[in-house]
């Protein structure tokens, strides 16, 4: 709304060519300086903490599933550290090498894009398996296995084959010619499906087992319970939210 009324255009503009990359440097220049600053504080870190995440899941699954499992068992605890350490100076390098002359192409759709789009290939089965496991007790071993698999595939279809299948419009999706000229369907919208198909064939697969599976994870109601003030402020910041769609939408 704001680039339509012409108050975005310098700043989207620069340099004579529309980059929507600029979008965000644009709009802080609707904010006083002391926000601005906030702004950009929360921007940073933000994405200080992803990267940290990033650092300590890499740490954790290296030194833990791989190096204490296959290569050395025995290991202390401060040499685990150490590895966890080495592994992430590793991984960083291969990073850095990797992004340097952009062989993986993330400069031209954003590194944001970049990881959302292919982390969505693998969370739309893990977060199906974690959603029923937990909230259905009927959901079966073989349902779990089968949705980690049905998700990762499915997101791999919607997201390179289904354009070419079933063309570039249908009843469920519209796909878009991408920068490099073919059709793609939003990734959002992927794992949105992908997620929806793995939940329905895991719901169908467990309705042949038993009514309540032995193994399942029973949570407490109490875990779910929220007091005044926390449901206050969860509205306020919802209806605050829902302003700000309307507002500019």
């Amino acid at each position: 709304m704001l680039y339509q009324n012409g108050e975005l255009q310098e700043g989207m503009n620069a340099g004579g060519k529309f980059n929507p990359d600029n979008a965000y440097s644009s709009i802080l220049a609707f904010l006083p300086a002391g926000l601005r600053g906030l702004s950009m504080a929360a921007l940073t870190a933000a994405i200080v903490a992803s990267l940290a995440g990033k650092a300590n899941s890499i740490s954790t699954i290296f030194t833990l599933d791989i190096y204490k499992n296959y290569i050395n068992k025995t290991a202390t605890e401060s040499r685990l550290v150490g590895i966890g350490r080495i592994a992430i100076v590793v991984a960083m390098a291969i990073a850095v090498l990797l992004t340097w002359e952009d062989l993986l192409g993330i400069g031209g759709e954003g590194g944001f894009n970049f990881i959302q789009k292919y982390t969505g290939y693998i969370s739309p089965g893990v977060f199906a398996l974690f959603a029923l496991g937990l909230f259905w007790k009927r959901t079966t071993p073989l349902a779990g296995v089968v949705g980690l698999v049905m998700g990762f595939a499915l997101s791999v279809f919607f997201n390179e084959f289904a354009p070419s299948i079933f063309g570039a419009e249908t009843w469920i999706y519209t796909a878009y010619p991408n920068k490099s000229g073919n059709l793609e369907i939003p990734f959002l919208l992927c794992m949105g499906y992908a997620f929806g198909f793995t939940v329905l064939a895991m719901v169908i697969l467990s309705l042949f087992g038993p009514k309540i599976n032995e193994r399942a994870y029973i949570i407490p109601v109490s875990m779910f319970k929220l007091d005044k003030g926390s449901a206050l402020l969860i509205t306020l910041i919802l209806l605050a939210l829902s302003a700000l769609y309307v507002r500019f939408w």
